[in-house]
């Protein structure tokens, strides 16, 4: 069985930058997703995040989950249920504008705590991107570029905890799907695992490791790339014990940010021409909303129809 990739960061400012680089385009180009340590940001600081979330949710949102599952009934299940996720979530933004003021329930520190732990991730998805671009030949900040829009890219987390479930062989902590957008990347529980990805047929377990950022390509990435780099499906299984905690933060293109195949890799796999359409980003988030839960080559297909029926300026510059 293949190992799944682990890359250490701290390795790309010395000798060994060339197997670092090696790594990260083989997991890039064969797995959707790798395992990144010594990625720069302190491990206390990852802590104090994890214990905060943690903090939060049984404070805020355990008893609010609860009453949701007694109401469905979901303790009682005796079929598999497949139109619902067991997870408990909150949604933050943070750029183009922050709304992590706006959250209720959110005490100062842990607020405060949220907002640097994306300033910091957002450093490290943009440094990501220019270590893509390196092993695409593509110029430095073309997929920061790519994702600009108008209003620079648009990045998100996604707080959630998956509570022990009495029936994890009937119901998915979140169902299978690839990511609609860029870059993502993940803080998730070292102590509960539940995270797979589709490889080859087979699921395969996402090893919880601590102090890790966990990585995948998004829809857009392999649009951009031409389909040299791919998402992939993966879900989360819960667990009869343990509540698994996972922070995603998702560095996505700007909503009107034009979405299409890089001419370099076009000409540089001429018979292999142009694979995906060109497409405003929004009007795909709009298709994937409906669909998120099946295969994303359909939704390639619909943005392809809708290409030849809307006129696509030129990219914006940043």
């Amino acid at each position: 069985m293949e190992t799944f990739p682990v890359i250490d960061l701290e390795k790309l400012n010395g000798e060994g930058r060339g197997e670092v680089m090696e790594l990260i385009k083989d997991a890039c180009e064969n797995w959707g997703f790798f395992e990144l340590v010594n990625h720069g940001i302190s491990h206390d600081f990852m802590d104090s995040v994890e214990k905060l979330t943690k903090e939060h949710y049984r404070k805020c949102m355990e008893q609010r989950f609860k009453e949701m599952v007694e109401s469905k009934g979901l303790e009682a299940v005796q079929s598999e249920i497949n139109d619902l996720d067991w997870e408990s979530t909150f949604f933050l933004r943070h750029l183009p504008v922050s709304n992590i003021s706006e959250i209720p329930d959110l005490d100062e520190v842990y607020r405060k705590a949220m907002k640097e732990f994306a300033f910091q991730l957002e450093k490290l998805a943009e440094q990501l991107l220019d270590l893509l671009c390196e092993n695409l030949g593509l110029e430095k900040g073309y997929l920061k570029k790519a994702f600009y829009g108008s209003k620079g890219p648009t990045f998100g987390t996604k707080v959630s905890n998956y509570p022990p479930c009495p029936k994890p062989d009937l119901i998915k902590g979140l169902r299978a799907h690839t990511d609609a957008g860029g870059i993502i990347l993940l803080f998730q529980d070292d102590k509960v695992s539940g995270l797979q990805l589709l490889k080859d047929g087979k699921w395969i377990d996402v090893p919880p490791m601590r102090h890790s950022i966990v990585i995948n390509i998004g829809d857009q990435l392999e649009v951009i790339t031409n389909g040299k780099y791919k998402s992939v499906m993966h879900r989360v299984v819960v667990q009869p014990d343990g509540n698994r905690m996972s922070i995603a933060s998702f560095y996505n293109p700007g909503s009107d940010a034009v979405i299409y195949p890089a001419p370099l890799l076009i000409e540089k796999e001429a018979e292999k021409g142009q694979v995906y359409p060109k497409f405003v980003f929004e009007d795909y988030m709009n298709l994937y909303a409906g669909l998120k839960f099946q295969a994303k080559e359909p939704r390639f297909e619909a943005m392809k129809a809708m290409e030849s029926t809307i006129n696509l300026g030129p990219i914006p510059t940043v």
